[in-house]
Parts: structure tokens; sequence; C-alpha cells
């Protein structure tokens, strides 16, 4: 009979490197490998008997073609071993880690390597459709006088690139961009600049107190080719102030907006793993536990509030556990922008949003801020779309055993429209056998 119990054993993550104009030091099989790689050697029993690798990653290199398989075989993981690539845009890395909950729990695998990765940096120039078109036109020119006549037919615009990381952060079915859907969310909710700026700013404090209290044991130290390592997320602004966040121009609404750069979640590079296992595989091979997974739910909802993803993911885990918000110890909502995470906030306690959206029969209620996102988040650390969900359910694991917490919750919006959530508990070491 299957276990029905799934277990975190251990994580890690890279550095969170914020995108500076060009291609940062790591692609994104190298950031992911480097990453891994410390988190397997110290796990040496689990990483020997691994049954499967599932690797969350929207825009892998082109010389990544199923990421997940380059990276495990880079790691030396055995051939026999199958890896597999999911997308599911800002949750990939949730997506991975449910997809081997799932496996896990109906007995197709024991112990899994699952994470997720985005090198944003990286996020290649395309030619546009125009230069495509024609550059098969000289392709096929068989004579000099055919390519001479298509080279004619050559224009300035045609020259023009289409920047793949815009492209991909628009929602082609709604016409807004991720941005736009944000002020969407502030405008719904009345969220103020000064609510946005506030937030980002106690974003960053919290993430400066973290390292400081030496409360991210799981980031592991980076090395490019050219000896230089990255220790800690380059995008935190210990300095930042609601005045200097005050003096930037709105970047999605330039005359009526109210999200800019400092209150959205930064472009960055980043990985993230853990390793998850049966209670079979604890027991047998006399595996560490950080916490166990309970419960997983995915939704979807209007694509030009996406933002509201998490609180349309996390109300059915509630319903279906009976809980309620005094039940969380703690919370991570992914920092797409502050406004986003703001307005899930209110949404919970609001008596006309949970009927009418969320089929309650009143607001949910309040999530205590220091309860929620207590380490920082996407504002201050930033957020690579295939490695957050991985990131935030590894820290929340992390967060639990080190305030000796018993319950978490886990959630991110996703761009699109769907929102993603994951309850887990801590428990005390299993019995061995």
């Amino acid at each position: 009979m299957a276990s029905k119990n799934v277990y975190i054993v251990d994580g890690s993550r890279s550095p969170q490197l914020k995108a500076r104009g060009r291609q940062g030091p790591f692609s994104a099989s190298d950031m992911a490998v480097q990453t891994a790689r410390p988190l397997l050697l110290r796990n040496s029993a689990a990483a020997e008997n691994i049954d499967e690798v599932i690797l969350g990653c929207m825009m892998p290199g082109p010389d990544e073609a199923n990421i997940a398989r380059v990276v495990a075989l880079r790691l030396g993981i055995s051939q026999r071993v199958p890896a597999w690539t999911v997308q599911r845009n800002c949750a990939s890395g949730m997506q991975s880690i449910d997809s081997a909950f799932h496996n896990i729990k109906s007995g197709l695998s024991d112990i899994v390597l699952a994470g997720g990765v985005e090198v944003m940096s990286h996020a290649p120039l395309l030619l546009n459709s125009h230069m495509v078109n024609w550059m098969g036109g000289m392709a096929t020119a068989r004579s000099p006088m055919m390519k001479i006549k298509q080279l004619s037919k050559l224009r300035p615009h045609f020259l023009k690139p289409v920047i793949a990381l815009i492209r991909g952060l628009t929602d082609h079915v709604v016409g807004l961009n991720m941005g736009q859907t944000a002020e969407e969310i502030a405008y719904r909710f009345n969220i103020s600049r000064a609510q946005m700026d506030e937030y980002a700013v106690a974003s960053h404090q919290r993430l400066a107190q973290a390292y400081d209290n030496g409360a991210l044991d799981e980031v592991e130290v980076l090395y490019d080719s050219n000896g230089n390592f990255y220790a800690e997320d380059d995008g935190l602004r210990r300095d930042s102030s609601v005045e200097n966040l005050a003096r930037l121009r709105p970047a999605f609404d330039r005359n009526y907006g109210n999200v800019t750069a400092g209150n959205s979640a930064q472009i960055t590079d980043g990985a993230s793993w853990l390793i998850l296992a049966s209670e079979k595989a604890v027991k047998k091979y006399n595996l560490s536990v950080l916490a166990k997974i309970s419960d997983t739910q995915w939704a979807g909802l209007d694509p030009k509030v996406m933002g509201m993803g998490p609180v349309h993911a996390m109300t059915p885990i509630m319903q279906r556990n009976k809980l309620s918000i005094d039940d969380i110890d703690y919370w991570e909502i992914n920092e797409a922008f502050a406004t986003q995470v703001l307005g899930c906030v209110a949404a919970w306690n609001e008596d006309t949003y949970c009927k009418e959206h969320l089929k309650l029969k009143k607001a949910m209620g309040t999530i205590p801020h220091d309860r929620l996102n207590i380490d920082g988040g996407g504002i201050s650390l930033g957020h690579p779309v295939g490695a957050s969900g991985a990131r935030i359910i590894l820290h929340l694991a992390k967060l639990l055993e080190r305030k000796k917490a018993k319950r978490g919750l886990a959630s991110l919006c996703i761009g699109g429209g769907q929102g993603g959530a994951m309850l887990i508990e801590r428990e005390e070491k299993l019995e061995q056998q």
C-alpha cells in the first residue's frame, strides 16, 4: 500500500541575483547544478536512491532542452533515473513540488529531487516574424538574381528584436502586462502608493534582518568561472525608505498608476531545490525531516486580476482542513507586487469579495502582518519565475523549524489568472526502522 505521508527532507537555494541589463554569470543549468550539489552531498542516502528529478523552468537556454534531464546528468544522477521539466508560469517551482508530492503519495516514487530555476537575465532577444520570413526567402533563393531580389526586400524594421521577457510578462488574452493587472487590484481595493511603498520597505528590512540573524541557512554560495562568489541576494537595499521609493515614477500606468519598480518584484536569476520522500523511505534510509506536505490546491480566476490567485487557492485548503487563520503559524505569499499581496490580505477581510468570488458566507479574516513573509520576499530578493514556488516552500519549512511552529501555508499568483497553494506541517523526527 502506498505511503500516505510525503515529507520534505532538506532543501537548498541559490542567492538570487538581480538582472542588471546584461546576462548574469550563470546559465540556468549552471545555477541549478551548483545549488543542488551541496544538497545531494549532505544527503547521500537520499541522493543514491532518487527515483526521478522534476524541475520547473519557463525559459531554459538553447542548449537546455528538458533542462531537468540536463541538470540530472550533470549532477551525476544515474542515467536510469527519469527527469522532466514543468511549466506553470510563476508557479513552475511549486508545480514541480506538487508533481513530486502526488507521485510519492500514489506510490510511483519514494524519493524525488524537485525544484525550480530561472535565469531571467538570459531571456532571449528574438527575431520578429518579418525577419524570419525574409531569412526563409534568402535560404530558398536558388540563383544570384533571386538572392539579390530577396535582399532588396530587407527593411530596417525587420531588425527590431522581440524582447522575450516583456512578451512573457504580458497576458495577450486580456491585453495587460503583469504590472497593469497589479494596478487593477490597487484600484479595486483602494490601495494607495504610500501603502505599497511602506510594504516594499518592510520587505527589504525583513530580508536584511534575516541575513543579520543567520536565518537564511538554505542559501548556498555560488562561484562563477572567474572566481567570483555570490553568497547573498544582491537585490537587497538596506537603505530603502519610503522617501526614496516615492521618487520613482509609475512603471506601468505613467499617468495614473502607483505601481513602480520599487514596489514590484525584482527581475532576478535563481534556483531552489527540495528533496521529497515517502514515509517508508524516511525510515529505511534514516532521513531527516523538515516538514510534511499536507495539502495542495490550484485555482483559476480572471487574468485581469491574476494577483488575487493566492486567496482563490488558499481558501479551499482552509475549508478542506477546517482551519481558521489562527491555525496557520506562518504565511508565504509570493511578492509579485506589493499591491498584489495587500490586495489578497484585503480580499480575505472583505465580506463582499469572499461571498461573490470565494463562495464563503462571510470574510475569512485578516492575515497578521507579523506572520506574513517575515523574512522578506520577491520585492527585496526577487522573483525568478520558475524558482519562486520552490523557494517559498523551502523557506516556509525552514521557518517552521526555526520557530518550532506547527503549520504554514505557501501561495503564489500566476500569470494567466491562476493561483497555487501548499499547506505544510512540521513534525518531530520519525521513528526509524
